[in-house]
């Protein structure tokens, strides 16, 4: 199996009055290396793309990319650079960006132009900068990729923003995190453009330090909601259901948060992070982690904050009326 680590450039409207909201980003250019099983550059690729949908460069786009006008209206269509591309990857390989738009994006220009998805589904890739942070950091915090460079002593021999370089860089980053942590690679993540079809298709993956399930689709919140499986709090480890000490609860009507126990393992912080899709309907992606007694606390009490001003709301209505 091969890695190919790609990135994109792209382009939007001037301004809201001229944006196709079918295709906000147009991608204007892909630049990808291809690494083998032992993370030993093989081949690499680089392309631009003819504009179609914005032909006026937006100042922030031709500020970062520093594409001309003449090498864009030399490009190639997207649909023909893509396929070049495709077929340029082989059949056995898995992506790695740095960061997560990067596939979304790609994956919405495909679905523009009317071509086949990568998958029926959500697309399993690495994540090189969640991968840096787990590494060297404390796996949240998101840096940079120059910063990412520079931390790692790698040399600066190519500008930074142009699709083919920072896919470079992307690359180096990416062989050296390895070598530093063979193991994260478990750390995979999944791209949700396309959304599990089916019950049966939802996925379900155990890292080593927590669980992370994506639903299907529902027609709405409520509906997610009052699935079984979503609010589930099986514990990762043994596959048991641990009782909940602290019941689902919504801190701003998109992200949930709950408690349960493990007699086995302990507290499991439960998440669910509500999303919508182009068509408005929405999916859930849950994480279920083990934490420490203190966080237990920490969302007993955040709980407690949220019904308190919740309390509070109710009486200040009833007062004005």
């Amino acid at each position: 199996m091969n890695y190919i680590v790609f990135d994109l450039e792209w382009n939007q409207a001037g301004d809201k009055y001229n944006k196709d909201y079918g295709l906000p980003f147009e991608i204007i250019e892909i630049g990808a290396v291809k690494l083998n099983r032992w993370f030993k550059v093989v081949d690499k690729f680089e392309v631009v793309i003819k504009p179609q949908i914005y032909h006026y460069i937006h100042f922030m786009t031709n500020k970062i990319v520093h594409l001309s006008a003449k090498e864009l209206e030399n490009g190639k269509p997207f649909t023909q650079a893509m396929q070049d591309f495709l077929n340029w990857c082989g059949n056995d390989y898995i992506f790695c960006i740095f960061g997560t738009s990067d596939i979304t994006e790609l994956q919405r220009n495909m679905m523009y132009y009317g071509m086949d998805m990568l998958s029926n589904g959500p697309l399993k890739y690495y994540d090189v900068q969640k991968l840096f942070s787990l590494a060297y950091e404390d796996g949240k915090i998101r840096r940079s990729l120059e910063y990412a460079v520079d931390y790692l002593n790698i040399d600066k021999t190519l500008p930074f923003h142009r699709a083919y370089d920072d896919a470079y860089y992307t690359a180096r980053v990416f062989k050296k995190v390895n070598r530093f942590r063979p193991r994260i690679k478990r750390y995979f993540s999944y791209d949700v453009y396309i959304t599990p079809p089916s019950k049966e298709d939802e996925i379900y993956a155990n890292f080593k330090t927590y669980s992370k399930y994506i639903s299907r689709e529902f027609p709405d919140k409520n509906a997610a909601i009052d699935d079984e499986e979503v609010t589930s709090t099986r514990c990762y480890l043994c596959g048991k259901e641990a009782p909940v000490h602290i019941n689902w609860f919504s801190v701003n009507g998109k992200h949930y948060y709950s408690m349960a126990f493990c007699k086995k393992h302990g507290y499991l912080k439960g998440k669910i992070r509500l999303k919508k899709t182009d068509y408005d309907t929405v999916y859930v992606v849950k994480t279920l982690k083990l934490v420490p007694k203190e966080i237990a606390l920490e969302i007993a009490e955040k709980q407690e904050k949220i019904r308190q001003q919740r309390l509070e709301k109710r009486r200040a209505r009833k007062e004005r009326s």
